[in-house]
């Protein structure tokens, strides 16, 4: 071969051999720009994991460069505070993360994040996202005593009471006499005597919120000035109904998947729980069930704290951050959100979605959302303590247990109101 197609050949091959580094670094580089985000939340398959999963398997295959992995956390928001704390200790946070509103303050107090604000100018140039899908009302539900957003609104719920209508109409019990606590202990006494069944249950998971709920609507506070303040004569008497309702077998005490179940299967013939649980409530039970609002103690009004939680950024990665903002946004679009109103029973928190005509549609096929829509208007802010907000949390918990099992309601709510305040300082 001549000395002149000998260097002609040379810098074909070495100009093909360029082509298919390029070539293979644009691979690479294609591959790397894929963000890969975790998502932790408290959704059992029983309360809209399903929904997590469907949600998240639609975005992962509607965007290439983002890929997100749910991680569900047991014993509910508490439980994951608890694994919260134990990621951010080892530098492994999870890039979005669902926070109860128990823990707001707590959360803003103890974990690094970034706020909704500042995502939204740092990636969106404004405040157009928040300003044109939240309510200030329902953005107050997710600021930190100081007045600071801390994360998005996504989950609302107020507790009301389901009942099985096949066990009222049997025992000729009108539902409007459950309007207060004292006609659902009459129907539940007529229950038991003639049945056997309970008549009602309350939900018991790793959260007070229901009790909170009972005790507000008594009259008393949870806190006031900053002090936890449940221990007054309000909360007391709420209490005690409830530790004699347990105490005659009128309500059932049992952690609360097997209390929803007992309801279920129509072993329990009213139960006091998050509007959360109406779709497995429709899905799973074989009775004729409904909702009607949450109840009230005579010579009182129903006050019952919002349930459920804000979607609150934790990734430190600016280009994680990011991501965790464009998945954020799009769980709130207005069909992402009915869906997860769907598959749920919480609300919707946008503008958008509540007054969609999907949303109108589903509420009029589903009567059962009615009643926690009505009280929605009404509720306060869970009580989120900012110090040791999981062992206040906790405190509230144990008194509960306690009660429940026969201790003096007095002097158990009492030491556990001085327990949260002595570390409130």
């Amino acid at each position: 071969m001549k000395n002149s197609n000998l260097k002609r050949v040379l810098l074909m091959l070495g100009v093909m051999a360029m082509a298919v580094l390029f070539t293979a670094c644009g691979k690479k580089t294609s591959a790397t720009s894929v963000k890969h985000i975790t998502y932790w939340h408290v959704n059992a398959q029983t309360q809209g994991g399903a929904t997590v999963d469907e949600l998240v398997k639609k975005f992962n295959d509607t965007h290439k460069n983002i890929k997100v992995t749910a991680k569900y956390n047991p014993d509910m928001y508490k439980g994951l505070m608890q694994n919260l704390q134990s990621a951010q200790a080892s530098g492994k946070v999870p890039d979005i993360t669902q926070v109860g509103w128990a823990y707001d303050n707590y959360f803003a107090s103890n974990f690094k994040y970034m706020t909704p604000t500042d995502a939204a100018k740092k990636f969106d140039g404004n405040s157009k996202f928040i300003d044109s899908n939240f309510t200030k009302r329902t953005l107050s539900f997710a600021k930190d005593s100081k007045g600071h957003l801390v994360g998005l609104p996504y989950s609302l719920s107020t507790p009301v009471l389901f009942i099985n209508k096949d066990i009222l109409s049997k025992y000729n019990i009108q539902e409007d006499s459950l309007a207060t606590w004292e006609g659902i202990k009459e129907a539940s006494k007529k229950i038991h005597d003639q049945s056997g069944k309970y008549g009602l249950y309350i939900q018991e998971p790793a959260d007070t919120w229901a009790q909170q709920g009972i005790m507000l609507s008594n009259g008393a506070d949870i806190q006031k000035g900053g002090k936890a303040a449940f221990a007054s004569a309000g909360g007391v008497g709420a209490y005690k109904y409830y530790q004699e309702m347990v105490n005659d077998k009128l309500a059932l005490h049992t952690p609360w998947a097997q209390g929803m179940d007992s309801f279920i299967k129509g072993d329990v013939a009213m139960a006091f729980t998050t509007i959360a649980q109406a779709s497995h409530i429709k899905k799973s039970a074989s009775f004729n069930a409904a909702a009607i609002e949450a109840p009230h103690f005579k010579d009182h009004k129903t006050v019952v704290p919002v349930g459920g939680s804000m979607l609150a950024i934790t990734a430190q990665d600016s280009e994680q951050q990011k991501a965790a903002w464009e998945f954020e946004k799009w769980m709130y679009k207005a069909e992402a959100a009915v869906t997860w109103s769907k598959g749920t029973g919480y609300l919707p928190p946008t503008k958008v979605a509540l007054e969609s005509s999907a949303f109108k549609d589903y509420v009029k096929e589903n009567p059962m959302l009615d009643p926690a829509v009505k009280t929605l208007d009404n509720a306060v802010p869970w009580t989120s303590f900012p110090k040791k907000g999981l062992q206040a949390e906790q405190a509230m918990i144990d008194a509960r247990d306690k009660i429940l099992s026969g201790s003096d309601v007095k002097s158990t709510l009492e030491t556990a109101q001085d327990k949260i305040n002595a570390q409130q300082k």
